[in-house]
């Protein structure tokens, strides 16, 4: 069976991704990052989406101990985004964290000889967030190609952004059809028990869900 990274964060965003690598036939190992972040909860659904599928599943425990970012100092005010919609980088953009996780998924893909690296990035992301954006992933796929084992011998590493182009309720209805437990998901910043409903992440999340015309099972709980 053809194998997949899939880059987990416990999102929607992710789940979705997961459920269409899946779906395209790959068996799939995810890859969680513990990095800092103030919203550490999210690791936990994480777990929960990726046994949902029964796909293999690691945590990375990193530390960025320079910050830069609202995700990583609890002393910055996390944005909200009804506020911010304004194609500016929000200070939840955490420096490098894109290349920093694609690097590892990369590494680790070429130790399993896993064929693709999937990640949820799209275009409410790469509005945003430099690393996000076509053109990065783009210019990653070269690097894959060009600096490794693999791509200089037999094949590069694929990366794959299924989502790229599709809406916040794009992704939602997709992740419908393909049974998405969305309960199981968590995409808030804020590290409470329960959804802020404030945050860049939930602002999007709740926005998404009302334009799909779905009730959001996370809200319920």
């Amino acid at each position: 069976m053809i194998k997949a990274v899939v880059l987990l964060s416990g999102g929607l965003d992710s789940a979705v991704t997961l459920y269409l690598a899946k779906a395209r036939g790959f068996k799939c190992y995810c890859l969680t990052f513990d990095y800092g972040q103030r919203h550490k909860i999210e690791l936990q659904f994480a777990r929960r989406v990726a046994a949902s599928i029964g796909a293999s599943f690691k945590i990375i425990k990193m530390s960025l101990p320079w910050q830069g970012s609202s995700l990583l100092d609890k002393s910055l005010r996390l944005p909200a985004s009804r506020h911010r919609e304004d194609g500016g980088i929000p200070s939840t953009y955490v420096p490098g964290r894109n290349i920093i996780f694609l690097s590892f998924a990369l590494s680790y893909a070429e130790t399993i000889g896993a064929q693709a690296i999937f990640i949820g990035a799209h275009a409410q992301d790469y509005s945003g967030y430099p690393d996000c954006r076509p053109e990065f992933f783009r210019a990653f796929a070269v690097v894959a190609a060009k600096g490794t084992k693999s791509g200089v011998e037999s094949g590069p590493v694929k990366i794959v952004t299924p989502l790229l182009g599709k809406t916040k309720a794009g992704i939602i209805r997709t992740g419908v059809s393909l049974g998405v437990p969305f309960g199981l998901t968590r995409s808030c910043y804020a590290a409470t028990k329960k959804p802020c409903g404030s945050c860049d992440s939930c602002y999007y999340r709740i926005k998404g869900f009302k334009e799909a015309g779905i009730e959001d099972p996370a809200f319920k709980l």
